[in-house]
C-alpha cells in the first residue's frame, strides 16, 4: 500500500509514522508514504492556501486551486485511481469495518484540511470518502488521518505478526473484546479466572465469548441490535436481562 498525506504540517505525522508498529510495517514494506504539502502547488503570490468564503461568516476556507493541482500530480503518477480521503466533521463516522474495507486499497490519498473548511468542489470532484472520527471539532484534519492511518496499516498481511491478532479485535467480530490476564496468576488478592489455567481450550473459548457478548451487552448494547443472536446468545443475553 501507499499513502500519499496533503497536509500543511507534515512533521506533525513523524511521531506516529515513524516508531512502534508503523515503523515496523515500513521496515517489511508493507507500506510506503510520502507527505505533500499542498503549500508548494498555490499559484497565489503570497502562498495562501485560504480565502475569506463567499457570503461572508467567520474565518477562512481553503482554496481548491493548491488541493486540485496536489491531487492531480498524485493521480499523474499512479497505475490506477486512488481512494481520496478527506478527513471532516461532516463525513461518515468512522468504524472498524471502514478499516478493513480501506485495507485492501494499493493507494490512499488523505487531505488533511485547516481552517474553516473547504471549498465544496474540493469534495464534489475530487473525493470518494469523507471520514469523521467522531462527533467533536479539531483543529485540523491531520490527527484524524494518523488515527485512520494506524488502524488500516495494522490490518495488512503481516504488520501485526500474529495473524489472529486483528481478527479477535473490538468490532472485528461485531462484539467489544473480552478481558485478558497475563502473569502473574495472583495479583495483590486478585486472581486470573480459573478457566484460563485450565487448559481447556474449548471451555476458555467459551468463557471468553460469554465476556465479550456480556461487555457488549453493558457498555455498547447499540452494537448488538444489528447482530443476529445463537440461541446461546440469546439465552445468556436473557439472563442479564433479568438479572
Amino acid at each position: 500500500m501507499h499513502i500519499d498525506i496533503l497536509t500543511l504540517f507534515p512533521e506533525m505525522f513523524d511521531g506516529v509514522l515513524q516508531n512502534s508498529i508503523m515503523k515496523r510495517a515500513q521496515d517489511q514494506k508493507a507500506f510506503s508514504y510520502q507527505y505533500i504539502n499542498f503549500r508548494d502547488f498555490t499559484e497565489n503570490k503570497h502562498n495562501k492556501v485560504d480565502d475569506y468564503p463567499y457570503g461572508g461568516g467567520a474565518g477562512l476556507v481553503l482554496s481548491p486551486q493548491p488541493i486540485f493541482d496536489s491531487i492531480e500530480k498524485v493521480k499523474q503518477k499512479a497505475e490506477k485511481a486512488p481512494r481520496v480521503i478527506l478527513l471532516c466533521p461532516q463525513g461518515e463516522p468512522y468504524s472498524q469495518k471502514k478499516a478493513e474495507e480501506l485495507a485492501e486499497e494499493d493507494h490512499l490519498v488523505f487531505i488533511c484540511g485547516h481552517y474553516e473548511g473547504y471549498d465544496e468542489r474540493i469534495r464534489q470532484e475530487l473525493v470518494t470518502d469523507e471520514i469523521s472520527i467522531g462527533d467533536y471539532v479539531l483543529t485540523g484534519g491531520e490527527l484524524g488521518a494518523m488515527v485512520v492511518i494506524d488502524s488500516v496499516v495494522r490490518l495488512l498481511p503481516g504488520v501485526l505478526g500474529n495473524e489472529q491478532s486483528a481478527p479477535m479485535d473490538s468490532f472485528s467480530s461485531g462484539l467489544l473484546e473480552h478481558p485478558h490476564y497475563t502473569r502473574p496468576a495472583d495479583f495483590r488478592g486478585r486472581k486470573v479466572p480459573d478457566v484460563l489455567l485450565s487448559g481447556n481450550h474449548a471451555k476458555i473459548d467459551e468463557w471468553r465469548h460469554y465476556q465479550s457478548l456480556k461487555r457488549t451487552f453493558e457498555r455498547r448494547p447499540d452494537l448488538l441490535e444489528e447482530r443476529k443472536l445463537s440461541s446461546k446468545e440469546e439465552a445468556w443475553v436473557q439472563e442479564w436481562k433479568n438479572s
